[in-house]
């Protein structure tokens, strides 16, 4: 029977720390499961062990390290290779269970992607360049290819073919490129072969096609912890277009989990937000104040590329705290306040400087929660990005 189901959300644009949020959870709640239930590989979610040893999530949930099980929902894309080659850089046998209804990233995805972003020039939304948002609108328009596809090798075959016309025309009309001067059969075999390594990871109960009644029926659980990927501020019910990401990135999605599995348990949302703000990607961000700087921040896990550029950082504002926060309460307004503030040792000392009504102003890391139109059950500090070092006030 489940006792309580934790809720990670980020309050930004996303890179505010969920990854230890949920890594710090199941080292409090190691009887549990951890299920994304937005986005994609596309993820970066980094997780520091006590010895100093990194890893950065794209494709399991960050309570892995710990033997954690992840459920992979239908509200992710999956990407084969991505997946296989994430596998190879642990040295545990994870245990990962997905959905079978889940879209699947294939390489024609990424290369659309890419090209349109690169088409674009200064125009460029800023995708991170895995195509996830390429697989969501392929699915809308009707050419699926999903987990239980891949067990069916005639209609793999079927469904590559029928990917690589959708994006002839798309590329060859959308972009500057010739579809034909890419090598395709080559990326291919590539993508079948990690199909391949996929069934014998089944055989080894280590890749686990499910569906979503059997995870909740048939599987007993403690605690549920709800992994979230990116920002309320880039939802793209919320977000502002077209600097948004295809996907729920509130606790949407993680609630109508909860509610049509009949899981009657208690629920605590774990908002997360770094002491500054940060923005990976186009769209709006507020210039760098000339007073704005950090410090032991060398070791920042996004760093740039030619689709989303560099990671841009100022001082955090509340008012955009406020609104994200308020855009979730939608949907979990019964549930229990937390709020996780990290990476407080990238500031000189332990105030936090923030625009408000776009004045900037100062108060103690401990009170900087008060401005928040929410009252919160805890609040937890992060003076490090290693979890068992995130402390209660």
């Amino acid at each position: 029977m489940v006792e309580k189901a934790f809720i990670v959300v980020g309050l930004g644009y996303g890179d505010e720390g969920k990854g230890i949020a949920t890594d710090f959870l199941c080292s409090k709640y190691p009887h549990s499961l951890v299920i994304r239930f937005n986005g994609g590989h596309q993820a970066g979610h980094a997780v520091v062990n006590d010895k100093g040893e990194k890893h950065i999530f794209s494709n399991f949930g960050a309570g892995t390290l710990r033997n954690i099980p992840t459920f992979w929902s239908k509200f992710c894309t999956f990407c084969p290779p991505y997946f296989i080659e994430e596998l190879y850089q642990l040295d545990i046998k994870p245990k990962f269970y997905i959905d079978k209804n889940c879209p699947i990233t294939t390489h024609y995805d990424i290369l659309y992607n890419r090209l349109s972003e690169i088409s674009q020039k200064d125009k460029r939304k800023g995708s991170c360049g895995v195509g996830i948002g390429a697989t969501v609108d392929r699915n809308k328009n009707g050419v699926t290819f999903s987990i239980n596809d891949l067990l069916n090798e005639a209609m793999v075959a079927k469904k590559l073919k029928q990917i690589r016309t959708y994006y002839r025309t798309l590329v060859n009309i959308e972009t500057n490129f010739n579809y034909d001067d890419f090598d395709h059969e080559e990326n291919d075999k590539i993508f079948l072969d990690s199909i391949k390594e996929l069934k014998l990871l089944v055989t080894e109960q280590i890749f686990n096609p499910t569906t979503e009644k059997e995870i909740f029926t048939k599987k007993t659980w403690q605690y549920l912890i709800f992994e979230g990927a990116q920002g309320i501020m880039i939802d793209q019910n919320f977000g502002t277009k077209p600097y948004i990401t295809k996907s729920n990135t509130t606790s949407q999605n993680a609630i109508s989990i909860i509610k049509r599995n009949n899981v009657d348990c208690e629920v605590d949302m774990f908002y997360v937000t770094r002491c500054y703000q940060t923005r990976h990607g186009n769209g709006y961000f507020k210039p760098p104040h000339k007073k704005f700087k950090l410090i032991n921040n060398s070791d920042e896990t996004n760093i740039e590329n030619q689709y989303q550029g560099i990671l841009r950082a100022n001082f955090i504002d509340v008012d955009d705290l406020n609104y994200a926060i308020s855009c979730d309460k939608i949907f979990s307004e019964c549930a229990n306040n937390n709020i996780l503030i990290t990476c407080l040792d990238h500031l000189p000392d332990d105030s936090i400087t923030y625009f408000k009504r776009n004045e900037l102003q100062k108060i103690n890391c401990n009170k900087f929660p008060e401005l928040l139109n929410y009252g919160f059950d805890k609040i937890y500090l992060s003076r490090s990005n290693v979890s068992t070092k995130i402390y209660n006030v």
